[in-house]
Order: structure tokens, then C-alpha cells, then sequence
């Protein structure tokens, strides 16, 4: 899978998460990822990848085949296989999830439902990812992804 995406965040994070994993958040403030103790546990239960870029602004997406010399990986749920990759703002919470209206800034991919490994690196304002099927689920940080 070859696809470019454009987000503009102003939250300086790239969020990836299949909607149905973070169901349980849609009552929780919108803000509920912002502390950091939410934040590492989501992503350590595989239902979200936050990834923190550093800056806000405008990023090109790069979904490839593969990641060469990647930055990192982290494990991703996808039950339903249909994939938010956007910013971190319009992450689901507040009772308001991503759609495919024009304030919600990203785009829904589609993948085979199961886990995944994500690679990921930052080159400037292009962060490039890939998405490999795995066999595991979870991941063991202990802090936030910084870029």
C-alpha cells in the first residue's frame, strides 16, 4: 500500500487507531489522551498510536510498503481493519469521533482486520509509516513518542 496524506495538527501528534478500539473513550473529555498516564496506556493495549511530532503545522503522511531505517515500531489493534490516520485532536472523546467531514483533518485507510506492527520515522514535515501484519498486540512504554 502506497498512499500520501495531508494533516494539519494543532496538537503536534499524529494519532492511528481503528475507531472500534477506543469505543470506550467517546464519553471521556476530548482531551482525555493529554495525560500522559491515558496516553502510554492506550497505546501500550494496542488501541492507539500517538505519535508526537514536535511541532503544530502541516505534515505529509507517507503510508509505504515498508519503512526503511525507521525511527521505531509499536504494535496496533485494527478489529474492524478501517484505520484513522490524522491528527491528534480529532481522536475520539469529547462524544465526538473522526468522520469523513471537512473539520476532521486525516483519512480513514482500510486494512485487513488483526494486529499490526507500525514503523515509523519523521523526515522534516513528512513522517513515513507502514503497516505489517503481526501476531502481537501489545507494547511496553513507559512514556509518550516523540519525534
Amino acid at each position: 500500500m502506497t498512499k500520501i496524506l495531508n494533516i494539519q495538527t494543532n496538537t503536534a501528534t499524529l494519532v492511528i487507531y481503528d475507531l472500534v478500539s477506543l469505543k470506550h473513550r467517546i464519553n471521556d473529555d476530548a482531551d482525555w489522551w493529554s495525560l500522559s498516564e491515558d496516553e502510554v496506556e492506550e497505546i501500550n493495549k494496542g488501541n492507539v498510536l500517538f505519535l508526537n511530532l514536535g511541532d503544530d503545522g502541516v505534515y505529509k503522511i507517507l503510508i509505504k510498503h515498508d519503512v526503511d531505517e525507521y525511527t521505531g515500531s509499536l504494535f496496533l489493534k485494527a478489529p474492524s481493519g478501517k484505520v484513522f490516520v490524522g491528527a491528534g485532536e480529532d481522536v475520539t472523546g469529547g462524544d465526538l469521533e473522526p468522520d469523513d467531514s471537512d473539520v476532521i483533518s486525516g483519512e480513514f485507510i482500510t486494512l485487513d482486520p488483526g494486529s499490526y506492527e507500525v514503523k515509523y520515522k519523521k523526515q522534516g514535515s513528512d513522517v513515513i509509516i507502514s503497516f505489517t501484519k503481526a501476531t502481537f498486540t501489545e507494547n511496553s512504554l513507559e512514556e509518550g513518542v516523540y519525534l
